[in-house]
């Protein structure tokens, strides 16, 4: 099972509507669907949440440290609570899906996400499960500095929320560890065509269970 929800972004006004903070945009709407308050934690570096599953606690996780160093708030919670990286997922953007589209992966190449990158090294290992956010690329390499921590356009804006109200949909599997049925749910959630957009999902579409 998922023990440690993790949503990477950058902290502070400035950032919190740009590309790079889709990971935060999924982890706050699981907090509302689990119904718990992400509050600062020093010891960890990052906003934190936790519930429980079947007696087991699970906690949510939003690194205050700024996306290069994310890795320093993972494994400062990850190590303290002994969790495996099997048992971690991260939401993040990801320039190589387009908006609107989500995939499940475990491990692999961080792809030069530096916030990736940093948690790769301190947890010592890449098999920890991603929820890559789709943000689109734009078209030049020289530009995805600019274009990731740039606000995206309305449309844009409008199918990524909707990528992650669908992902919501997996909650349920990935806290019983049912990790191939929530990768079959999040994959076969098909993104709407751009000019007949569906609305998102509501939180009573949504059922997680929980023993909170």
């Amino acid at each position: 099972m998922i023990r440690l929800f993790v949503g990477l972004g950058n902290p502070g006004p400035d950032y919190e509507q740009t590309r790079h903070n889709a990971g935060f945009w999924w982890l706050e709407a699981l907090a509302r669907e689990l119904k718990v308050t992400l509050m600062p934690d020093k010891s960890y570096h990052g906003l934190v949440a936790r519930t429980s599953f079947h007696g087991q606690s699970v906690w949510l996780l939003a690194p205050q440290t700024f996306m290069n160093l994310s890795g320093k708030s993972v494994a400062a919670l990850a190590n303290f609570f002994k969790i495996t990286p099997q048992e971690i997922l991260v939401a993040h953007d990801d320039l190589d899906i387009a908006p609107g589209e989500v995939k499940l992966k475990l491990g692999g190449s961080h792809a030069g996400h530096n916030g990736l990158r940093d948690i790769h090294a301190q947890l010592g290992s890449d098999q920890y499960w991603r929820l890559r956010l789709g943000i689109g690329h734009p078209g030049n390499k020289a530009e995805v500095v600019h274009w990731v921590l740039k606000k995206p356009s309305l449309e844009h804006r409008i199918a990524m929320d909707q990528a992650v109200d669908r992902a919501l949909k997996a909650v349920p599997q990935f806290l019983s560890g049912d990790m191939e049925q929530a990768t079959r749910l999040v994959h076969t959630s098909k993104p709407p065509r751009p000019n007949n957009p569906k609305p998102p999902a509501t939180a009573a579409s949504v059922r997680i269970p929980s023993d909170t």
